[in-house]
């Protein structure tokens, strides 16, 4: 992305907000020209059909349904699991995406409470913790109930973390002990799969739904996966018409995620390694007050954690995204590059690797971080 100074100078936006910021390429584009397509509210689009088939045949499950978006996939599953059960609730995650970035849909929507369990830091729930407050299903008449359980992997707010498949197989034989559903948001589950080295229908073994992302790391540009048994997947379709989730000639988007699945999966491992490669220029620098713990960056999300003391979020984005053009003549790289970034909360920043982002720009997104690093030493 570039952007024109009031010179003629032109600066380059690097953005790893996000990876949802990224374009179809002109493959993409042409599948999703070529499309053939029908109407998807009779089950008539044939592109549509065909995505969904071959998301249940990946991950291992009887049948698929596309959504719009990874929030909804995870708002219909909750509603699908626990339909008939007012009064129960949802154990999830106390730093997961559904309790904290999808506007408390389950409750909001679904009538459905909400029971926080703590995350550690490698993004598994704490297992004294979930014993603790699971709930039976015949409960005292003034009790909740436990109606399902929900996990994330890869992990965001931990900094894209990958679930152990170990800790999976404990939980899986521990909510099918307890006769309770288990519901994965996998938003970028297919980072996690080759993180791993194993086939994605490995990481969801133990689910009886999971949701995964088309707009993402696989850069399409619309849409997302629920995938479950046919009888889930049956009462998520007609609960996907309710929300407002059921399109007519969706082929046109839906081949951008076949197209996704095809050829854009294995490249994740990119996104990986240029991860890897800033996180680990950044411990380099061996700044107390910017650091990254290397270990903990297994995909595409790197955390970097600040010292508020010294340096606020706000601020450190501020001058990664600062450019410098009071000097026509002298106008470097480094201050005529923008590197856009978030914050989600104090005390720390976070990139995003994706597709659209170039092994020079993440040379340049390295420059342009020390030098930000630089700046804050020397005025401290």
């Amino acid at each position: 992305m570039t952007q024109q100074l009031e010179s003629s100078k032109t600066v380059k936006v690097i953005d790893l907000i996000s990876d949802t910021v990224t374009k179809p390429d002109i493959n993409m584009r042409q599948a999703m020209f070529n499309a053939e397509v029908g109407d998807d509210g009779y089950g008539e689009d044939p592109t549509v059909n065909l995505l969904e088939r071959k998301a249940s045949i990946l991950l291992g499950k009887e049948a698929a349904l596309f959504v719009p978006s990874g929030i909804m996939g995870n708002l219909i599953s909750i509603i699908a699991h626990t339909r008939h059960q007012i009064g129960s609730e949802v154990i999830v995650g106390d730093k997961s995406h559904i309790l904290l970035w999808e506007q408390s849909g389950a409750s909001q929507i679904a009538g459905i409470q909400m029971r926080e369990v703590r995350n550690l830091s490698d993004g598994t729930l704490n297992m004294t913790e979930l014993r603790e407050k699971l709930r039976p299903i015949n409960p005292l008449d003034f009790e909740s109930y436990t109606s399902l359980v929900c996990i994330e992997n890869t992990h965001n707010y931990l900094g894209g973390v990958v679930l152990p498949l170990e800790w999976l197989d404990q939980l899986g034989k521990f909510v099918k002990e307890k006769n309770i559903p288990l519901h994965m948001d996998g938003a970028r589950i297919f980072n996690a799969a080759v993180h791993l080295k194993v086939p994605v229908s490995r990481i969801v073994e133990h689910c009886d739904s999971a949701t995964f992302c088309l707009s993402k790391g696989l850069g399409a540009p619309i849409g997302a996966i629920l995938v479950g048994s046919k009888s889930f997947i049956e009462k998520s379709r007609r609960i996907r018409k309710v929300l407002g989730g059921s399109m007519r000639q969706a082929g046109i988007v839906a081949a951008a995620g076949v197209y996704a699945l095809d050829n854009c999966v294995q490249r994740l491992s990119d996104d990986h390694k240029n991860a890897k490669k800033i996180s680990y220029a950044i411990h380099q620098m061996a700044n107390p007050n910017v650091t990254v713990n290397i270990d903990k960056v297994d995909s595409n999300i790197i955390i970097v954690n600040l010292n508020s003391s010294i340096i606020k979020p706000a601020d450190f984005s501020k001058l990664l995204l600062k450019v410098d053009n009071e000097d026509e003549n002298n106008l470097s790289k480094i201050n005529t590059t923008a590197v856009r970034i978030s914050y989600l909360y104090d005390g720390c920043v976070r990139f995003v690797l994706h597709k659209d982002i170039s092994e020079e720009d993440v040379d340049e997104v390295i420059v342009k971080i020390k030098y930000v690093i630089g700046k804050i030493s020397s005025s401290n």
